[in-house]
């Protein structure tokens, strides 16, 4: 069932992040859906924040991948597969570890690799952006 979130502000961003947690179910892989500039990056902060990562949380665009810690020590996965050009890329650095190790992974430009994406377990997270700072969210 599709829900949806209306974010006003950076300061919305914080509860909203805690209402995709809240809404996982199970499932461990988010895919941040969304224009250059809507977000995805800020979003992902705020859901590490609510996790209680220490580190520094940036995109990982020429990386591909950042790991965290949350406060259990448990990792939790951050991809940015913007730069991806051909999908072996994504065989290369090993995707389905990651995608199947039951830790969550926080995906942003899903699109690029949506045929290696599994049937279940992801959550998708579509930001609309309404304004200069205000957001509509739409999960699924």
């Amino acid at each position: 069932m599709m829900k949806t979130i209306k974010v006003n502000g950076l300061g919305d961003l914080y509860d909203a992040a805690g209402e995709i947690l809240d809404s996982l179910e199970g499932r461990t892989i988010v895919a941040l859906r969304g224009e250059m500039g809507a977000g995805k990056t800020t979003l992902i902060r705020e859901i590490c924040d609510r996790l209680g990562v220490a580190d520094m949380v940036t995109s990982p665009t020429f990386a591909i991948i950042n790991e965290y810690k949350d406060r259990g020590h448990r990792p939790v996965y951050h991809f940015d597969f913007y730069r991806i050009n051909r999908i072996e890329e994504a065989f290369d650095f090993g995707y389905e570890e990651y995608f199947y190790s039951g830790n969550l992974c926080l995906v942003e430009w899903p699109e690029k690799i949506e045929q290696l994406m599994p049937a279940e377990g992801v959550m998708t997270v579509l930001i609309d952006v309404t304004g200069d700072d205000s957001r509509v969210l739409r999960i699924d």
